[in-house]
């Protein structure tokens, strides 16, 4: 491994001997070519590692993927590299925007391992590695027994039993305890990676791929909160008096977080009596909710998934009979940044996984869309990070559409929804408590952890503020503290795998509600509510053009030019007008809110 990068790097030297007389462009150029084949060849090597070591969780696994991930990174941060993206982008004016694009991006990509200080990046990756580890492997218990996170999900989205529901919560937060010791060091090894690139903290280095700054990134979050708290502090008083008379409880001010039908308290499904279809579902194969997934976009005017796809991804959950552990997050890679790509999931017949399955599909013709000459593999990217995100939650939205269920046959034909109970379910699973979520509490729990060093035996304490100031929940127990013995943020596999980034869930949430508003209203004129996709190759040519781009774009610039308007939650809000309504009748008499 490390061979390849030696080879590589004089590779390198001897492209720049070369040109020394050549203009920048055709220096950049000739870099530029060097680096997309090395970056490539190095992205697959590890992806692949990566994929073994969470489809069948073992330690040589974890360690062949830390071997990969410290050979890109040896790469990736090579003082060579960085020195001459530098070099080049100090002319960045006599340089084309592509190159201008991916020589930023080389410098972004060497500030997560700058071997410039290769301890450091060493210590990290060996880090991670264990940290992942310790998370795709651990074994719950309940009460004694055995258990996967999908037994806990199950009791908390269907027992009406508070101490069996407060038992499965309490489970789900034994992961903390044993990633706390690896999120302690995390912290000092991400800062200091970001530092060594001149960058204030980990926060702000992620930020960066906006092309904006921290204050920028937080001031957004809370923008977004702001402009939803109306509707937010309608649903949740509706919500908390549901939830009481569900269990028989005085109404409270915070929400108990076994009370909600997640782990986090990021969604709230299961409340909207008219939009529980999981009957509807019972006598669909798994196998059929991942094909149904791909002919959503075929009728579009997408190409089949490639037959690599479906033999070499992961998609359902490990049989009793099989001797391997995998991890449970759904996600889609783009193995070999080309043609390999695949998708981990545990699909079952369900609603959730349905809109799952059409969710990862998303990631995946989004990888297959920009795999084109025009796009160097370096830009082989979303616009933004959360444009990946917001297309793959956008179809979700759409998968959900009553008009698109009963054209698939999964709904009957002469199925008469309910508009309230399904814009309630949508509002609750998939929108409002999560902007809560990921705006305010992982957003600024994780900016306070990095950008503010924010003490280990504070991180407890800062996160139960934030999840009541935020969100309106508290632990179970009431208002009592949960000691610093627990560590319920690192709970959440982003705060491990994915650090410094739940802000761009955020900024997706807001973006599908945008791209499902043009949809509807501009191209199949129907109302955003009640629209199906299905079949609308002019639907398909418009997510195509935004697909194709990579991050070859500035991704406000191709906002504008595909919606017309800027980053806005105007279509949420609109989107959901007619709830609020039904909300304020709802709620009428009661104090609204818990501050």
């Amino acid at each position: 491994m490390h061979r390849s990068v030696i080879f590589l790097a004089a590779g390198f030297f001897a492209v720049v001997s070369t040109r020394a007389d050549n203009p920048w462009r055709e220096r950049a150029d000739r870099f530029l070519n060097w680096v997309n084949v090395g970056y490539q060849a190095l992205y697959h090597i590890e992806s692949e590692a990566q994929w073994k070591a969470l489809t069948d969780v073992k330690k040589e696994h974890d360690a062949a993927a830390e071997v990969a991930g410290k050979a890109r990174a040896a790469f990736n941060g090579s003082p060579a590299v960085i020195e001459e993206s530098k070099a080049l982008l100090a002319h960045a004016s006599e340089l084309t925007d592509l190159q201008r694009r991916q020589l930023r991006r080389v410098l972004l990509n060497a500030a997560e391992g700058p071997m410039t200080q290769p301890a450091l990046v060493k210590e990290r990756i060996a880090t991670e590695t264990t940290q992942a580890s310790t998370l795709n492997g651990f074994q719950f218990k309940l009460d004694g027994t055995n258990v996967i996170a999908n037994d806990l999900d199950r009791i908390l989205q269907t027992s009406a039993r508070l101490e069996e529901r407060r038992k499965a919560w309490e489970a789900s937060k034994a992961t903390g305890p044993a990633l706390k010791p690896g999120l302690v060091k995390l912290q000092r090894l991400r800062n200091g990676v970001a530092k060594e690139m001149g960058y204030a903290d980990y926060f702000a280095l992620q930020v960066a791929s906006y092309g904006m700054e921290p204050h920028e990134m937080l001031s957004m979050q809370r923008a977004f909160m702001d402009e939803l708290r109306p509707l937010y502090r309608q649903l949740h008083t509706w919500t908390k008096h549901e939830l009481a008379k569900k269990f028989g409880q005085p109404v409270p001010k915070l929400i108990p977080a076994h009370w909600i039908n997640n782990r986090w308290a990021q969604e709230w499904s299961g409340l909207a009596a008219a939009a529980q279809w999981d009957r509807y579902f019972t006598n669909r194969s798994p196998d059929s909710i991942t094909k149904t997934a791909e002919a959503f976009y075929t009728g579009m005017g997408f190409p089949r998934l490639p037959d690599t796809f479906w033999m070499r991804s992961d998609l359902f959950p490990v049989k009793p009979t099989e001797d391997r552990r995998k991890n449970s997050h759904a996600s889609c890679w783009h193995i070999d940044l080309n043609q390999d790509i695949r998708s981990l999931m545990s699909v079952e017949a369900n609603p959730w996984w349905f809109y799952t399955a059409h969710h990862e599909l998303g990631h995946a013709y989004y990888f297959m869309a920009y795999t084109r000459r025009e796009v160097p593999p370096l830009l082989r990217i979303g616009a933004n990070p959360a444009f990946h995100e917001g297309i793959g939650e956008l179809i979700s939205l759409a998968a959900s559409q009553t008009p698109y269920l009963r054209k698939t046959g999964i709904l009957p034909e002469d199925f008469k929804g309910d508009e309230t109970g399904e814009l309630l379910e949508t509002a609750l699973s998939h929108s409002i408590p999560f902007i809560f979520w990921a705006s305010g509490t992982m957003t600024h729990w994780e900016a306070d952890l990095y950008a503010h060093s924010l003490p280990p035996e504070k991180w407890n304490e800062r996160w139960w503020q934030y999840v009541r100031e935020f969100q309106g929940v508290e632990p179970p127990g009431g208002a009592g503290p949960r000691g610093e013995a627990f560590c319920d943020a690192a709970t959440k596999t982003h705060v491990n795998d994915n650090p410094a980034y739940y802000y761009s869930y955020a900024i997706a949430t807001v973006l599908k509600f945008q791209f499902h508003d043009h949809i509807a209203r501009k191209i199949l004129r129907q109302p955003p509510q009640r629209c199906n996709y299905a079949g609308s190759r002019e639907t398909g040519q418009f997510l195509r053009q935004m697909l194709e781009a990579g991050g070859t774009r500035d991704w406000r610039e191709l906002l504008r030019e595909t919606t017309g308007e800027d980053l806005s939650t105007r279509a949420m809000r609109e989107y959901f007008a007619p709830l609020m309504t039904w909300l304020e009748k709802q709620n009428a008499g009661r104090e609204i809110g818990w501050d």
